[in-house]
Parts: structure tokens; C-alpha cells; sequence
């Protein structure tokens, strides 16, 4: 009973000198990984106003290289944890070798996600705040990692998509976009006479700085059974397409009522038979 009690004080000494390195750790980490990450970003942008790299580019690698010094400080706090505690990390290593030989057959998909996500980058097919089409998904990339890729969808859907599935790339972020309007007018109105309303109503848009070609009033579309399609197409700053068609269906719709130009109507026509008497 006694030499049990002698050891109690060493075995508490040991347990107390154990938790306030632990505890130091803690701190050490807590402190040195979001100093690190300011570190990072504050280097990113400082390289971005020496060498004027795009503000997409500067996202897309602050982001990246934030991602692996979270990955590396995660392994190094959980290495310098065992080790506090007396785990050897050698033999740890070796096995991990030796597990890692024995499963690499089962994470090829996680090697194909790291070597496609690395060519991703280095051809830059697509960056931070771009608008895309990949993987059958419309959206504006919010982070490309070492294993996915994040793609908010217009309808505020975050997806997560393995970069191994990423085949094909439409990045529609590059260059100008085309801003399309089509519109149809009644078989009643005068072809030539809407044309040159929409010839008036392109000319106002091309003093607009956000077309960068155009618009132009294409002409007679297509007929269909019910209507006479005109079309307006020019060229705009990326990203506006949207709004800029929005603004050419206003204006098109009130110079339209200005001249008296019908929009098509839906007609159905019904037969009736008489009976003879």
C-alpha cells in the first residue's frame, strides 16, 4: 500500500506535465494556423500586384494552397500529439507504406481526383468565380481542391464534384458573351416596318458600354404556325448577357406598343357542322 502511494505524486506529475504540453500544443496550433493562412493570402496578393495576375487566378491558388497548409498542419498536430503521448511515428510511417501498397489498388480514384485536379490548374481550364458547364452542372466555381471541386448552381446548390469526373470543361467565362433576343410579332404586321423599330431600338443599345459588338436586328428568324420570329443579337461583357436581354425585351416591348406592332396571339378555330333538316 505504501509503495503504491509513493507512486501516486510521479504518476500525477507525469499526467500534469503531459496536459500542459498538450494543452500548449493546442494553443501553439490554434495560434500558427490562421497566423499561417494570413501569411498565405497576404503573399498571394502581394505576388498578384507585382506580376498583375487575374483576381480569378489569385483565388483560385489562395484557396488551393490554403487547402494543402490545412492538410499539412492537421498531419503535423497529430504527429506531435503521438508523440507526446510516446507513439513512435517511424514504425507508423512503414506501416502506412505497407497499408497504403496493399489498398492503392482502392484509392485509384482518389489519385485520378489529385493528378486531374493538378492538370485543372496548371492548363487553367477553369478558375475561382468562373461560370461553367461541367459534369452536366451550370454554376459559378467557388474553391478547386486537391480532390473536389466546388460549383454553386444558379439556384444556390453547392456540389461537390470529384475532379476525376470532370471530363469536359465549358468555361463561358472567357471572352465576350452573346446577349440573343428573340421575338415575335403577329402574320398581320408589316415585316419591314418592325425590323426598322428594332434597327431604332438597336441603335440606342450601341451607345450602351456593356455591348462591346452591336446589337444588330438580325431579321425574320423562323415562322412557325402562329407567329413571325425577329431576331437581335450582339456581343456583351461577360456576365451581362442576361440583363442585357432583359433590357432589349423592355425596350422592344415598348417601342412595339409605340408603333402598333401586334405580338402574336394564340387563335383556334372551330368548325361546326349543320344539321339538314
Amino acid at each position: 500500500m505504501k509503495v503504491f502511494l509513493d507512486k501516486i505524486p510521479f504518476e500525477l506529475d507525469d499526467i500534469i506535465g503531459t496536459v500542459i504540453k498538450l494543452v500548449v500544443i493546442i494553443v501553439a496550433f490554434s495560434i500558427a494556423v490562421p497566423l499561417g493562412k494570413k501569411m498565405i493570402s497576404a503573399t498571394i496578393n502581394k505576388m498578384s500586384l507585382t506580376r498583375k495576375t487575374k483576381a480569378s487566378r489569385i483565388k483560385t491558388l489562395d484557396k488551393l494552397l490554403l487547402n494543402i497548409y490545412s492538410y499539412v498542419m492537421i498531419f503535423i498536430f497529430i504527429g506531435t500529439v503521438l508523440s507526446l503521448f510516446g507513439v513512435s511515428i517511424g514504425p507508423l510511417i512503414a506501416g502506412a507504406g505497407v497499408v497504403g501498397l496493399a489498398i492503392g489498388f482502392g484509392a485509384q480514384g482518389l489519385v485520378s481526383d489529385v493528378v486531374t485536379g493538378f492538370f485543372i490548374l496548371l492548363e487553367q481550364q477553369m478558375e475561382v468565380d468562373d461560370y461553367v458547364t461541367v459534369a452536366g452542372i451550370d454554376g459559378v466555381v467557388e474553391e478547386i481542391g486537391l480532390r473536389t471541386t466546388k460549383v454553386r448552381a444558379f439556384d444556390g446548390t453547392l456540389n461537390y464534384l470529384p475532379n476525376r469526373i470532370i471530363e469536359n470543361v465549358a468555361n463561358h467565362t472567357r471572352g465576350n458573351m452573346r446577349a440573343l433576343v428573340d421575338v415575335g410579332i403577329s402574320y398581320y404586321n408589316d415585316v419591314d416596318q418592325a425590323i426598322g423599330v428594332l434597327e431604332r431600338v438597336c441603335e440606342n443599345f450601341q451607345r450602351d458600354e456593356r455591348f462591346k459588338d452591336g446589337p444588330h436586328a438580325i431579321g425574320v428568324q423562323s415562322i412557325d404556325g402562329t407567329n413571325v420570329v425577329l431576331r437581335v443579337i450582339g456581343q456583351v461583357e461577360n456576365g451581362l448577357q442576361w440583363e442585357c436581354e432583359r433590357d432589349l425585351l423592355k425596350a422592344i416591348k415598348v417601342a412595339f406598343d409605340e408603333a402598333n406592332i401586334e405580338l402574336p396571339l394564340n387563335y383556334q378555330v372551330i368548325h361546326q357542322q349543320e344539321q339538314l333538316g
